[in-house]
């Protein structure tokens, strides 16, 4: 497995992370073995990232780590947990809270559930409008004093929101949603991420499944389901993005190589400092996402993407209204 530097205060991780929340209902019902099973190849196969978040079904997903991760060793393993996200007992998301003393409370709680003394990396989910980032990272800041958290991250944050929180602590990395069909971070975030010195773990880089190559007009979604309610999978927009998804796959095709390799392969190229999240649920298409490691891109296979997707290609935000509100990355 080929690593990549997150951050500049000295951390390595695989070149590919493993993002969990599929694991805990998100996109559907997920099986519990296969999703443990799936854990243990991806940390077979050299991945050292695992993703998870506190609310990613209500400590589910945080438990699941905790019973995968038994056989292995904590020291081998960079665990990032994201944290604030608050909901109700219906599973309405209702806000964020990243309070100083809320951040050590969740803190506790996820250390408990994952079975650990320590988080590799802990960043708030979304920006708490109430509360100003250095109180939070100021917080977090007492956290690695202690020992209890190895490094600071952010997610979905803007240019101005990492400028103000790396002032107070040196923030390791930005999570943040960038794929073929989301570059929003090209215009200013990540240049900001590349003069601070703060690396990027990519999540959403097959956009929920869109840039798959396996997702059709006809699919159904449960409930549960975060893309019943994604504007991209919606009636007119959803038949725009496929057929740049059909677009991608007859470059795929003539690399070999599966429409989902091609996107992960992609985000792959942007830059040595990104390190795209894989979203897998089975061993399937864990395998499958790893091969685009194999997966070089020329000049010319660049551009001839560029010109199937360019940048503002998609129809449709990358989420629903009231989501789309707490993103503080999409504020200027």
């Amino acid at each position: 497995m080929q690593t990549r530097p997150l951050g500049s205060d000295g951390l390595r991780v695989s070149a590919l992370g493993l993002g969990c929340m599929a694991m805990s209902g998100a996109y559907g019902p997920a099986d519990e073995a296969e999703s443990i099973a799936t854990v243990h190849a991806a940390l077979e196969a050299g991945i050292t990232l695992l993703d998870t978040g506190d609310f990613y079904g209500m400590g589910h997903n945080e438990l699941l780590l905790r019973e995968a991760l038994r056989s292995h060793k904590r020291e081998n393993v960079v665990i990032s947990v994201k944290f604030g996200v608050l909901r109700d007992p219906a599973d309405r998301i209702i806000g964020n809270d990243a309070r100083p003393a809320a951040v050590k409370n969740f803190l506790a709680y996820s250390l408990r559930r994952l079975g650990t003394d320590y988080v590799d990396i802990y960043r708030p989910a979304r920006l708490d409008p109430s509360v100003p980032i250095e109180d939070t990272i100021g917080a977090m800041a007492e956290l690695v004093k202690a020992g209890y958290i190895r490094h600071i991250g952010l997610s979905e944050v803007n240019a101005n929101t990492l400028r103000r929180a790396h002032a107070v602590h040196p923030i390791t990395d930005l999570q943040i949603e960038y794929s073929l069909i989301s570059r929003g971070i090209e215009e200013s975030i990540l240049p900001t991420c590349r003069e601070l010195g703060i690396g990027v773990t990519a999540y959403g880089v097959l956009s929920r499944g869109l840039l798959s190559g396996y997702w059709s007009k006809e699919r159904a979604t449960a409930p549960s389901d975060f893309r019943a309610y994604s504007p991209r999978f919606q009636g007119d927009n959803l038949d725009h993005n496929l057929a740049l998804v059909e677009a991608l796959r007859v470059i795929a095709e003539a690399k070999g190589a599966t429409v989902a390799q091609i996107a992960v392969a992609w985000v792959l190229t942007r830059g040595e400092d990104i390190v795209p999240l894989i979203g897998a649920k089975t061993r399937e298409r864990l395998g499958e996402s790893l091969a685009a490691l194999n997966v070089s891109l020329s000049a010319a296979d660049l551009a001839q993407i560029e010109q199937a997707i360019p940048v503002g290609a998609a129809a449709g935000d990358r989420y629903a209204p009231q989501a789309m509100a707490h993103l503080d990355s999409e504020r200027k």
